[in-house]
């Protein structure tokens, strides 16, 4: 911008010396000399120049903004591949662009398998949190642990006398793989409503399914499946079936080691959270404390709250209340999400359906950051 209007105050410059010299012939009423029209042709020549050199600095603008302008315009290869996706389900089939091919023969783009599995893990605080693995086959994860008397031992010795060599044990836990699965029907209309993102409804729909089941899982497990972090085997016996009192809560805290609170947090069914919500200590003072800068409005004991559907409720001989830190649930994925997309299935409902496997186990690794409060 600043080279072309130095240009412009040239070219000014150079006409306002054409205009003199013409002026002085005019006013003296005679012909220019040779030496004021040779003068006169030269100017004329830089000015036609100058012109020259300021259309072309306008076309190299025009030519950079038409640039900038398709590269605006120019979809990215997420978008590419959502299109691609979205036209597939519609039976308007695009090009293959960096997709997998799954067993069915169904091509899903590499991007969206990663937003539904990123859904997943923002919806579910305790698989984000858990220690998370995929392996292939059989995973064993090593447990060290206390081997009877026979555990290392440091004390004060005297010079010349042998020591006595001692060792813990290492045990592991196993985590294989079990089948999930997940369906969504998105109906054969969609294909007339040009303003719907199939690719969003797929994500969405399989990310909320697939949430709510996980963190089920993750808490609870299921007989001859997976182990849930309700699993673990420091546990603290409430006195009553029906309620829960204060010092329950500040001894269960206290059943989790000093180095492992920093992460720590409670979870509970949020009709345990309405019970437990009037609760005082000695002092007289409420257990809940206000937190407007978490995304929960309460912290209980100074941690964390997290409120589950999943979570079994205040009943005989329930697990009403989880605490701890949720690392000491090891999860194994062996099969990642694969997408499936169903045409001849639903065709007699007019509908598609799209479906999702996974392949995953649990178990609780590390006793010592989880504990329950198990109601008598």
């Amino acid at each position: 911008m600043e080279y072309l209007k130095k240009l412009q105050e040239q070219r000014a410059e150079k006409v306002q010396e054409m205009e003199t010299l013409l002026s002085a012939a005019k006013t003296e009423n005679r012909a220019m000399s040779t030496e004021e029209t040779e003068k006169f042709d030269t100017l004329e020549q830089e000015i036609a120049s100058i012109d020259k050199t300021m259309q072309a600095e306008e076309r190299e603008r025009e030519a950079k903004k038409f640039k900038k302008k398709k590269e605006e315009t120019e979809p990215t290869k997420e978008e590419l591949e959502e299109r691609a996706f979205a036209e597939y389900i519609l039976e308007e089939r695009g090009g293959e662009k960096n997709m997998d091919m799954g067993s069915n023969g169904a091509i899903i783009p590499t991007t969206i398998s990663s937003r539904i599995i990123k859904a997943v893990r923002d919806r579910c605080p305790i698989l984000e949190r858990a220690t998370v693995y995929n392996v292939k086959g059989t995973l064993k994860v090593p447990v060290w642990g206390d081997n009877d008397s026979h555990n290392i031992k440091v004390a004060f010795s005297d010079e010349f006398t042998e020591l006595t060599a001692d060792a813990g044990k290492f045990t592991s836990v196993d985590l294989g793989g079990f089948l999930a699965g997940a369906l969504s029907l998105i109906g054969q209309s969609v294909e007339n409503n040009g303003s719907f993102s199939v690719v969003d409804f797929v994500v969405s729909q399989m990310a909320e399914d697939i949430a709510t089941f996980l963190e089920g899982k993750l808490l609870i497990g299921e007989s001859s499946k997976n182990g849930g972090a309700l699993d673990t085997n420091t546990t603290l016996t409430a006195q009553s079936a029906t309620a829960i009192t204060a010092d329950e809560l500040i001894a269960l805290q206290a059943k989790i080691k000093q180095v492992y609170q920093a992460n720590a947090c409670f979870t509970m069914h949020p009709d345990t959270f309405l019970a437990i919500k009037q609760l005082k200590d000695g002092n007289g003072r409420y257990l809940l404390q206000d937190d407007f800068t978490g995304e929960f409005p309460y912290r209980l004991l100074g941690k964390p709250v997290y409120l589950s559907d999943n979570m079994p409720k205040i009943s005989t001989g329930n697990k009403a209340i989880l605490y701890g830190d949720y690392s000491g649930l090891s999860v194994n994925f062996r099969e990642n999400i694969q997408l499936q997309v169903l045409r001849e299935k639903y065709a007699t409902q007019h509908a598609i359906g799209v479906v999702a496997w996974m392949e995953f186990d649990s178990r609780v690794t590390d006793h010592q950051k989880l504990a329950v409060l198990k109601m008598a």
